[in-house]
């Protein structure tokens, strides 16, 4: 037997339950000899074996006994270093005691078919520390040959064992994902914090580029957010102690704004769930200071709350940088905590600068023959925003020349230099419920999505769906709609209404109703301020002036400002209220929008 190697070990490895995390700083195994005799391998080998014990599988009958002894572990070891190269016949001859194992080669071939799948059912995280080596300017090359290779490694180590057991080759080959779900390139970059007050972030590497192989699915601990995030009056970094082995830094483009996303490695699923959401900040993005920071998986002993919120912020004004922290436990394990504090950070930051941010999503659509026509619609979670405007896609699919997405959840309103209403979006992703999608919607993007908790209520998906520069680009805003999602349509009450004036306006999307889908822990028919709780109730006074200010705007500027009533909370009509709501605005884009 040759002896182990430590091809794998210029890093470090880690094993978190169903998780498995290597960093490497310039290679991996180049040979499957290499991978057999790997520490990682090794300590793998046997948790397969343990899980294999606690359950009394009858794979373990390739042993003489299902208490099997440890030279017969390392005996089975043997036996697979040289069946990689060798037919099960040669193998049996070369090595000493190892026919035991072919007695049964149906049973044989099924032990290492599970093996293969119980690594495939881990999470599995290659990161490469580019230390001395700048491999974020070769980040092509890096991933092929440190990311893509241990994925044909491990796939062909897989086959050539299969098939020197059965000495048959598969009919029908699946190249399914074996190597690592997720690469990273990190470097170690401190960011331009503007005192020592950060420093325990220093020695954090930080993220350069994401390679993932989608789809992926993860099943986080919890699957639904509750609450508002606090404003506290001490930076959560105070007192902190992080080991930057066990974190990395996102540095996400969260609009116009720099936002410094701090995670552990064992959350590093919902951390990396990121790139399919939020741009990753370029090499000059990093050369300013960070507008906000956030601790995501703060240690427990050193979190702040207050009156029971664990979910808190502070505004830094002396310095100019907002602070969020959540802490480290399972009931915050929600790709929702990580998104919402985010956009509660990017929000307040936009309106100390003066704009408005919204809840809500807005499109530029372009009809055959008509000026682009743009349209946001706010409402809460559930209200059926993006649903309306995805069956607007399917049903006038041969109408529209071009639908451009600006915001898919959250935004904000400025003034451009000529006067007019702009919007501008966050994030180029989207975090979206599959329960009430168009199949079409969810099954043509798959091949794209992170899936989150498929097999439970308000399953998501974090899908890209479009460019950073669409929603930097200042959109001209034509029509502004609340999602009403509470009420039937009847002769009294049309899909679509317009306002008179902007007292109304205010009235409606004042009050923020929706009936509840689920998607947090409410339920029923709820009101919030602005039908966002990201932002603006924390800091009421200053998003109060600005919304009477922007929505006079509106009605200066002839913008047309409206409800639409999705129907889309209402039992029975979860398919076909947005449908008709979709078909109304359909109609009233066909009428407002000029001739091309």
């Amino acid at each position: 037997m040759k002896k182990k190697n430590h091809a794998m070990e210029n890093g470090s490895y880690h094993f978190y339950s169903d998780k498995f995390i290597l960093r490497v700083s310039n290679r991996v195994c180049i040979s499957s000899e290499e991978l057999l005799t790997s520490e990682p391998f090794l300590k793998f080998y046997y948790s397969y074996l343990e899980s294999l014990k606690r359950k009394q599988s009858p794979l373990l009958n390739i042993f003489s006994t299902k208490d099997y002894s440890e030279d017969e572990v390392k005996l089975l070891q043997e036996t697979l270093y040289y069946l990689n190269s060798l037919q099960a016949d040669k193998v049996a001859k070369l090595v000493d005691g190892s026919e035991i194992f072919f007695r049964d080669t149906l049973l044989f071939n099924e032990f290492i078919e599970q093996f293969y799948n119980y690594w495939r059912r881990m999470h599995r995280l290659v990161i490469c520390d580019s230390v001395f080596d700048r491999m974020d300017q070769r980040p092509y090359r890096t991933f092929n040959d440190l990311v893509e290779s241990l994925m044909h490694l491990v796939r062909s180590t897989y086959r050539n064992i299969q098939e020197n057991i059965t000495g048959k080759h598969p009919k029908i080959y699946r190249q399914v994902s074996a190597g690592a779900e997720i690469g990273a390139i990190a470097l170690p970059m401190k960011l331009n914090y503007p005192n020592s007050s950060f420093s325990v972030l220093d020695d954090i590497f930080v993220i350069r580029q994401v390679l993932i192989y989608p789809p992926m699915i993860f099943n986080t601990p919890n699957n639904k957010r509750k609450g508002q995030f606090a404003r506290i009056d001490r930076n959560p970094l105070d007192g902190i102690k992080l080991d930057p082995k066990e974190w990395l830094c996102y540095p996400a483009r969260v609009g116009p704004l720099l936002i410094a996303i701090y995670f552990p490695l064992s959350f590093f699923e919902l951390g990396f769930s990121l790139s399919n959401l939020f741009e990753l900040a370029d090499e000059n993005d990093l050369q300013r200071k960070p507008d906000a920071v956030y601790i995501y998986g703060a240690p427990e002993e050193t979190s702040l709350s207050v009156d029971g919120n664990e979910t808190v912020f502070f505004d830094d004004e002396k310095n100019n940088i907002m602070v969020g922290s959540v802490p480290f436990k399972n009931e915050y394990a929600y790709f929702g905590y990580l998104k919402k504090m985010i956009l509660t950070l990017h929000n307040i930051i936009r309106m100390k600068d003066g704009y408005l941010p919204f809840h809500g999503a807005m499109v530029q659509i372009t009809m055959r023959n008509k000026k682009p026509f743009s349209v946001l619609i706010m409402g809460d979670s559930g209200a059926g925003k993006s649903e309306s405007i995805e069956a607007l896609r399917l049903i006038a699919s041969d109408e529209i020349e071009d639908l451009m997405v600006v915001a898919d959840d959250m935004g904000s309103i400025a003034v451009n230099e000529q006067g007019r209403l702009v919007g501008y979006g966050t994030e180029m992703g989207a975090f979206v419920r599959l329960d009430d999608l168009q199949s079409g919607y969810a099954l043509g993007q798959i091949d794209r999505t992170i899936i989150m908790n498929p097999d439970q209520v308000n399953a998501r998906v974090v899908m890209p769906v479009t460019r950073y520069e669409y929603i930097m680009a200042g959109t001209p805003i034509d029509c502004v709609l609340y999602a009403n999602n509470y009420e039937a349509v009847d002769k009294d009450h049309p899909i679509i209404d317009r306002f008179a004036n902007a007292k109304d306006a205010l009235n409606v999307f004042r009050r923020g109703a929706v009936m509840s889908k689920g998607t947090t822990t409410t339920k029923g028919l709820v009101e919030n301020y602005f039908a966002n709780i990201f932002g603006p109730p924390q800091y009421h006074d200053l998003h109060e002036g600005l919304a009477q200010k922007y929505f006079q705007k509106m009605f200066d500027q002839n913008i047309y400002v409206g409800q639409m009533r999705t129907q889309l909370g209402i039992p029975g009509s979860e398919q076909t209220g947005p449908k008709q709501s979709a078909t109304a605005l359909l109609q009233m884009i066909n009428e407002k929008a000029g001739d091309a």
